[in-house]
């Protein structure tokens, strides 16, 4: 599920990117861009349960403390990322009384009053979150690719659901 969802979010963020740069295809990227919020907001909820009643393995025991803390916090900060964005877009839609149109006659109730500062409160709140998780994804990224390529200590084996060798990266004794 960790490689589904980051794919679905780097996709959904590049749709947010795509909605505002272009006019043209606006209302066929919003008609992307609201169910995926919404199965993103379903995948987490199931990726969380999954999370407490399946604990992920524990980190390398060469993991200095300072890294250790940075992690759990940048874990828990995705984790708030992806159920408050589809969250703040479904009270932003609501604030501004535009249907949350799924697919066709399929709409999502509104779950906050009509509200023009609200809404606008909501776009902000949702462009900031948006550059404070795409920042916290780059991290993350920047975290695995140091962990895999320089530091070769195995961390990726956390996030994979098969065993990188020892060898296989590019200046590893096996190229």
């Amino acid at each position: 599920m960790h490689w589904t969802m980051a794919a679905m979010i780097i996709a959904m963020l590049f749709i947010g990117v795509a909605m505002v740069a272009s006019l043209a295809d606006y209302h066929s990227l919003v008609a992307i861009h609201r169910p995926l919020g919404i199965a993103i907001l379903i995948l987490v909820i199931i990726r969380y349960v999954n999370r407490k009643l399946n604990p992920p393995p524990e980190f390398i025991a060469s993991m200095p403390p300072a890294e250790r803390l940075a992690a759990t916090i940048s874990e828990k900060t995705m984790y708030a990322m992806m159920f408050a964005m589809p969250l703040i877009g479904w009270g932003m839609l609501s604030a501004a009384r535009y249907p949350i149109v799924l697919f066709g006659p399929l709409h999502l109730p509104p779950i906050l009053p009509h509200s023009p500062m609200l809404y606008a409160f909501l776009r902000k709140t949702h462009t900031i979150v948006a550059h404070l998780f795409f920042a916290t994804i780059i991290a993350h990224f920047s975290a695995v690719l140091f962990h895999t390529l320089i530091v070769r200590d195995h961390l990726i084996d956390r996030m994979v659901p098969w065993k990188v060798r020892g060898g296989d990266f590019a200046g590893g004794p096996n190229t």
